[in-house]
């Protein structure tokens, strides 16, 4: 979420509902051990992260949402998702996040945080993040129950797809993301950077 910095003060620990009340500001914060922290460490998104995301969202939500889905749903960006990590809760905001109407039926969604689990969440390297440490966080949110995770790094130009009962698989080029549990959708990693404009 985004908040005003002047209200956070160094260790102030805080519970999930004041960490959600906090005022609308222009920084982003995620709730990680009770502490606010900062989501982009330790340089802000540049360009390419910004012409990712939203292509990254289109054909999520272009998959999800067509008649022909088996698995319908809805994709989303920046959304703050209630999870639990070693025990404490934690909210983090994934660049992009897709949940069927099976774990969310459209009738409960409300202007609210996202209260289920999630099927897919995708994060975006940014310039100064290193992969493991954004891995680390793929293990937080596969240990939290969230199927798959994936990240994109555009200097690689690749996608890093992460699965809680197999090996880690990166794809770049051609090589199509296809699986069995998001059926139907297929993205090639040549075709998104492309649309980018990353060289």
């Amino acid at each position: 979420m985004t908040a005003t910095t002047e209200l956070l003060t160094p260790d102030q620990k805080l519970t999930p509902e004041q960490f959600l009340a906090l005022p609308e500001g222009d920084i982003t914060y995620e709730l990680v051990d009770g502490q606010a922290v900062l989501k982009h460490k330790p340089m802000s998104p540049k360009r390419f992260h910004a012409r990712l995301q939203p292509i990254l969202w289109r054909i999520l939500e272009d998959w999800c949402s067509s008649p022909d889905c088996p698995k319908p749903g809805s994709a989303h960006t920046e959304w703050a998702i209630v999870l639990t990590r070693q025990a404490e809760p934690w909210i983090p905001i994934p660049d992009i996040t897709y949940v069927s109407n099976e774990r969310l039926p459209i009738e409960a969604m409300a202007d609210e945080p996202c209260s289920a689990i999630p099927e897919l969440v995708v994060e975006i390297l940014s310039p100064g993040q290193s992969f493991g440490a954004v891995a680390q966080k793929t293990t937080d949110y596969l240990e939290a129950g969230i199927p798959r995770v994936w990240i994109v790094d555009p200097q690689a130009k690749s996608v890093t797809v992460f699965y809680p009962d197999a090996p880690p698989r990166t794809f770049t080029g051609s090589q199509a993301i296809q699986d069995d549990f998001l059926p139907g959708l297929v993205v090639v990693p040549q075709d998104v950077f492309a649309q980018a404009r990353i060289p």
